[in-house]
């Protein structure tokens, strides 16, 4: 593939990025789904929604979970540099994809991968209607334009929120490649898109290590020579340099088309981080 250094100048092809004003919301179980066994929908609603704001699919949320013996989260407050922890005590929390935002029916999406042992699997796998969780943010948005002449979406099971809602903003006459890594084909989910979509599934039951699988796949991922594309990649940490490294220097993608981020790390904890330089 040629190398994409060039700029364009297009406005619809600038990626911005759109702060919000940090604000933490107390929110209520509605509605508990299970997609598949590794995959767990939970509609929350609450008055506290009336003003969320979720400007891109690559957005994320920190989700805050009830002390143990406690039905509600401790919540804390804005302040000038950040959050402000009642006591100084951090509550548990972790990092989420809002995946629907209905803003008429004050109701919000938050699916929950099973994949490892933690507080956000445990607690996904008793949710009941009526419990209460606590969402902070998004502080802000990184809105990647939907013209681009092709998309390619990269992750494993954390990171299928965010790919299904990229697909189903896509316009008609996108092209898009989307490359998963999962358990196995129990954990495959539907897609629903506008756009032409070439879609990779890989089963880390087929591979030697995680990551692996999706790394191969993505070596063999024919990308077009014409137009202009960009590439988002989430998952495990080490997985994603590794992708990002193989896009940037054995593909020749341009490091501004590609957004990668670290959802997860293996053997640590509450882990989010952008992969730049």
């Amino acid at each position: 593939m040629p190398n994409q250094t060039h700029q364009t100048n297009q406005p619809e092809l600038t990626v911005q990025r759109v702060r919000h004003p940090l604000k933490f919301r107390l929110v209520q179980v509605k509605q508990v789904h299970a997609l598949t066994p590794h995959l767990i929908r939970v509609t929350f609603t609450g008055e506290d929604l009336q003003d969320f704001v979720s400007a891109s699919f690559d957005d994320h949320i920190k989700v805050f979970f009830p002390e143990p013996g406690a039905d509600r989260p401790v919540l804390p407050e804005a302040g000038p540099d950040g959050p402000v922890f009642p006591g100084g005590k951090r509550p548990t929390a972790r990092d989420f994809t809002p995946r629907r935002f209905d803003q008429k029916a004050r109701e919000l999406d938050i699916e929950f991968a099973m994949h490892e042992a933690g507080p956000a699997a445990t607690w996904a796998a008793q949710a009941q209607v009526g419990q209460y969780l606590g969402v902070g943010g998004p502080r802000g948005s990184l809105v990647i334009p939907t013209g681009f002449d092709w998309h390619l979406l990269i992750g494993d099971d954390t990171a299928l929120p965010a790919i299904a809602r990229r697909l189903e903003e896509l316009p008609a006459g996108a092209r898009a490649a989307v490359v998963v890594e999962v358990a196995d084909e129990s954990a495959h989910i539907e897609f629903t898109t506008q756009a032409e979509l070439h879609l990779v599934w890989c089963h880390r039951s087929a591979a030697g290590a995680r990551g692996e699988a999706l790394l191969q796949a993505v070596r063999e991922t024919w990308l077009p020579e014409d137009g202009e594309g960009y590439v988002w990649a989430a998952g495990e940490a080490a997985t994603m340099r590794a992708v990002r490294e193989h896009l940037r220097t054995d593909r020749g993608v341009d490091k501004s088309r590609i957004r990668a981020a670290a959802y997860w790390k293996q053997g640590d904890a509450a882990v989010h981080e952008n992969l730049d330089d």
